[in-house]
């Protein structure tokens, strides 16, 4: 019986090549033994501080294959349609901020307009505060709504005589 490894890093470097060297020998063994009893392509890539360029197996004309059939396959399964580069997905979230921006400053226009025209019928003393464009804007919204009201009241009007 194993007993459990304990994972951690291996401070002494010597130890650590050895480890490494024989983990790689390892990985490459198991990697060969999937590919020839269930027939697939694999390989690996490893980095490490050991060596200044990448090691690769089986070889690295093989491992590009590879890599080249599971881009195709990618690209195939799942389309370019749904593929976004970052500047793409941020100038489209940048786009539906600002048309969200336009959407609230027009609610909170019309909430503001609304407020006032409210304070004004609550208290009379505050038309007295008001300029002139602020009183020109209501009166612009208080005939908007008075033509929605005849509007609403004519069709009740021919609605009741139907």
């Amino acid at each position: 019986m194993k007993k459990k490894l304990k994972l951690a890093f291996m401070v002494n470097e010597s130890a650590r090549k050895i480890t490494y060297n024989k983990r790689k020998k390892g990985l490459n063994k198991s990697m060969a033994e999937i590919t020839t009893l269930c027939g697939i392509d694999a390989c690996a890539i490893i980095y490490s501080e050991f060596h200044s360029e990448p090691e690769v197996w089986p070889f690295p004309s093989e491992v590009q294959r590879i890599i080249n059939k599971f881009k195709n396959h990618f690209e195939f399964e799942h389309g370019n349609k749904k593929k976004l580069s970052h500047e793409t997905y941020l100038t489209r979230r940048v786009t539906k901020s600002k048309e969200q921006l336009v959407k609230l400053e027009k609610n909170n226009l019309e909430m503001q307009k609304s407020l006032t025209l409210y304070q004004c019928l609550l208290q009379e003393s505050f038309i007295k505060t008001l300029n002139s464009d602020v009183l020109n804007v209501l009166a612009c919204e208080i005939n908007g709504k008075l033509e929605e009201i005849a509007s609403k009241a004519n069709e009740l009007d021919t609605n009741a005589t139907r």
